[in-house]
């Protein structure tokens, strides 16, 4: 009896000049008026004044804080949004299954460091 191989595809993967991966702490959206999910990535971080006031010392350097635009600099965040993504249920989908297998790899990852550390933290202790 023969083998007869089982019908494959072959994806070539072709990459943009200007792709350039970007980091996200966060993630906000919705579904759009067609029912698809909408999803804009951000990075956290405190905000950046858009301008600075500071005193002059008597030798000429840059002294104390004045003012600042805006006013409640210290206590304003910022979520730069880089980009966003919106899908059908079906990619929705097949993302969920992919991600929920790569986070079940992070974890045994994790563990296994988790008990190395603390196998390498009992073997310090049996030789001290």
């Amino acid at each position: 009896m023969s083998h007869q191989r089982k019908p494959e595809i072959n994806f070539n993967y072709i990459y943009n000049y200007s792709y350039n991966p970007v980091y996200t702490n966060g993630v906000q959206g919705g579904f759009s008026p067609r029912g698809e999910l909408v999803m804009h990535f951000y990075q956290e971080r405190p905000a950046l004044p858009k301008e600075l006031t500071h005193e002059i010392t008597p030798e000429g350097g840059i002294g104390a804080l004045v003012e600042s635009d805006p006013k409640n600099l210290n206590g304003s965040m910022v979520r730069f949004i880089e980009t966003g993504v919106t899908m059908n249920f079906q990619t929705a989908a097949m993302i969920h299954a992919w991600l929920g297998e790569q986070l079940g790899q992070m974890q045994a990852i994790m563990k296994a460091q988790q008990e190395f550390m603390e196998g390498g933290a009992a073997e310090a202790a049996q030789e001290g």
